[in-house]
């Protein structure tokens, strides 16, 4: 059974279909890909799976387990985590502590805890701060973690956002575009952490317009047009399609 499954999604704005019967499974251990034209349908797929918009048809699941219609944050509790296009950084706080945000769902401490200088709750603190610091160094952004999120470049502050959602332990990761931003050096380590993930057995679904990412990192690609799925299959066969070429991989 695919760790994430969408079932015949359709989601209307105002009388505009959106999304219209789109369906992918997702299995844990495999990078699977949404591309498309601008306007195709991809975030609004994002948010249907996490919970920021409700399908007015079809299900989302999540290991058997029907989330459609719970918020987002009950969908994050039960493993899996996102990013987004325009970010959702603290801007006035350091890296470390926009990363150790996203730890507080595998820390044990408490904010009462720590204040108080409790030795249960400082270690656990400390145990985050570590966990934190090592995960900045998997995704090569450790030098930065004292640096303000407002004072660093686009893609960095892509990096810092992709770091949060690791450091949560997701079962499932959605990235929002993560290579805006990032350098060719960049780019290249982000598929090899992505990689690194999916033999964790993490469940990676991500929207990207970098097509050379895209075919770099993924098992599965997933070609969406005006709200409705185009093609499925791997990146040779999308490379081959002569509808995928036509809608979006030709003008690229």
């Amino acid at each position: 059974m695919a760790l994430l499954q969408v079932e015949s999604v359709g989601v209307v704005f105002g009388g505009l279909a959106a999304l219209t019967d789109v369906s992918l499974a997702v299995e844990a251990g495999t990078v699977c890909a949404v591309i498309g034209p601008n306007g195709a349908g991809k975030t609004t797929l994002f948010n249907a799976i996490s919970g920021y918009e409700r399908p007015q048809t079809g299900e989302v699941r999540l290991d058997g387990r029907v989330v459609t219609g719970l918020p987002p944050h009950a969908i994050s509790r039960l493993g899996l985590r996102r990013t987004f296009q325009n970010g959702g950084l603290f801007g006035d706080m350091t890296v470390l502590e926009n990363v150790m945000v996203g730890a507080d769902r595998s820390t044990r401490s408490t904010i009462q805890g720590v204040l108080l200088g409790l030795a249960r709750d400082r270690a656990a603190e400390r145990g985050a701060v570590a966990a934190v610091r090592a995960m900045l160094a998997r995704v090569g952004i450790d030098r930065l973690e004292q640096a303000r999120v407002r004072d660093l470049s686009f893609g960095q502050q892509r990096l810092v956002e992709i770091t949060r959602a690791l450091i949560s332990q997701p079962r499932v990761l959605l990235l929002d575009e993560p290579a805006v931003g990032l350098s060719q050096a960049e780019r290249d380590a982000l598929v090899t952490t992505l990689r690194e993930l999916a033999g964790q057995g993490i469940a990676v679904l991500l929207v990207e317009h970098v097509i050379d990412l895209v075919m770099a990192v993924s098992d599965r690609v997933m070609v969406l047009n005006f709200g409705r799925v185009l093609a499925e299959g791997t990146p040779a066969e999308m490379r081959a399609n002569q509808a995928v070429l036509e809608a979006y991989l030709g003008s690229a």
